[in-house]
């Protein structure tokens, strides 16, 4: 499988079959019409489109206009997109934590967040792939009160708990290290593979601060896990 970086928290996931786009936002430049949009040219394949939730950083409405050029492709929602009258009802599959959604290529089963909206794990060719959404210990240390702190933390901990239970192990995670947090901005992803194995980590939700999301490298590593080091926008690797 092939995994290529679009920006923020957007990726797109190839197999020999199908594409899988997750939290499209902005796409990354390439030739003349963007990673996302050659993925999408590829028509003999099946394309899922996945969004975690409503903000604006995850959710492009002109996705929904993908269908018209690309009739195969399928929409996966989180509710709150149809609760925001950001897409209609016929416009996609929604979902609420611990929905799944399968076919006979993939299966999807939504877990929860710590902001809005859901997360994915998804399930194709006997691969465990997870995309946090905003999924993350939003504990803002700097700034927070020590109570504010705790129960920022308890509410993240209580998610991965569940988590945990579906997939202690994953062949990729997609989750944010996300420098505006402050001083302890990696608490979240280090929480993450103590609880949860991941053969391949990939950092999102950064923006441009591409050092200061490889910082985390060492870290995967001493948990074993392959760290995708992103220096630009459409950056691709096989896992």
């Amino acid at each position: 499988m092939k995994l290529t970086y679009v920006f923020h928290s957007c990726f797109v996931i190839e197999t020999d079959n199908i594409s899988i786009i997750i939290d499209y936002y902005k796409d990354a430049p390439n030739n003349t019409e963007g990673v996302t949009h050659q993925e999408l040219a590829k028509n003999e394949k099946h394309i899922y489109v996945l969004s975690t939730h409503s903000h604006a950083d995850h959710f492009n409405p002109e996705i929904l206009g993908w269908k018209e050029k690309y009739p195969n492709i399928k929409y996966i929602f989180s509710s709150d997109i149809l609760h925001e009258r950001l897409a209609k009802q016929n416009d996609a599959v929604y979902m609420n934590k611990l929905d799944i959604y399968e076919d006979d290529t993939l299966k999807v089963k939504a877990f929860g967040s710590t902001d809005i909206g859901i997360s994915f794990l998804i399930e194709v060719e006997g691969k465990k792939i997870f995309h946090a959404g905003d999924l993350n210990n939003w504990h803002w240390k700097d700034e927070s009160t020590p109570e504010e702190i705790s129960e920022a933390e308890k509410y993240y901990l209580d998610e991965l708990s569940l988590l945990a239970q579906s997939a202690n192990h994953l062949d990729l995670a997609m989750f944010p290290v996300d420098s505006r947090l402050g001083s302890d901005y990696m608490l979240g992803a280090k929480q993450f593979l103590d609880k949860i194995e991941a053969d391949v980590f990939a950092p999102m939700h950064f923006g441009l601060e591409y050092d200061k999301a490889n910082a985390f490298e060492s870290y995967a590593e001493k948990k074993n896990s392959r760290f995708f080091a992103i220096k630009q926008k459409g950056q691709s690797i096989d896992f």
